[in-house]
C-alpha cells in the first residue's frame, strides 16, 4: 500500500508538471449561444468518460506493484488517461450544463445545481484517488442527471 501511495504521488507530480508546461483546450459546447443542443448526447459522453475512468482505475491498481519499465510506462499513461476523462466530465458540466442548460427560472433549480455540483465533486475525487467505489459514485451521479436531459419524444 505504501508503494502504491508513493507511485501515485510521483505520477501526480509528473502530471501536474506536464499540465503547467502545456496549454489545455477543453472542448465543450459554444457559449454564443448557438441554440444547438444535444443534452442526451452530452450525458452519454460523460457516462463513456466515466467508464474509461473505471477501466483506468482498475488497471492502475493492477499495475501499481509492478516495477518493470513497461508496467511503469503503462501506469503513467493510465493515470493521465483517467485524469483527462475526469476533466472532460468537469468541463462538460461547467461549460455546457451549468452555463447554458441549468436556469434559475427552473422550478427545480436548486436540486439541479446540487446534482450537477455532485458530479463535479465526484469527478474531482476520482482524479485524486484510484478507488473503484468513487468511480461508481461518479457514474451514479451522472446517471441521476439523465432524467433532466432525456430526448423528447416526437408528437404523433
Amino acid at each position: 500500500m505504501r508503494i502504491l501511495r508513493k507511485t501515485i504521488l510521483s505520477l501526480s507530480l509528473v502530471i501536474a508538471g506536464a499540465n503547467l508546461l502545456s496549454t489545455q483546450t477543453l472542448h465543450a459546447h459554444c457559449q454564443v449561444p448557438c441554440g444547438i443542443y444535444n443534452d442526451d448526447a452530452r450525458v452519454h459522453a460523460m457516462l463513456e468518460d466515466a467508464k474509461t475512468v473505471a477501466k483506468a482505475t482498475g488497471l492502475i491498481n493492477e499495475l501499481a506493484d509492478k516495477k518493470d519499465a513497461q508496467s511503469q510506462n503503462q501506469l503513467t499513461r493510465w493515470v493521465m488517461n483517467k485524469e483527462k476523462h475526469a476533466e472532460n466530465i468537469i468541463a462538460t458540466i461547467s461549460n455546457y450544463f451549468l452555463t447554458q442548460r441549468v436556469k434559475s427560472s427552473q422550478k427545480d433549480y436548486t436540486e439541479r445545481l446540487v446534482k450537477h455540483h455532485t458530479v463535479i465533486v465526484n469527478a474531482m475525487k476520482v482524479k485524486q484517488n484510484a478507488n473503484a467505489k468513487l468511480v461508481e459514485k461518479l457514474q451514479k451521479s451522472i446517471e441521476e442527471l439523465a432524467p433532466y436531459y432525456s430526448p423528447k419524444k416526437p408528437a404523433h
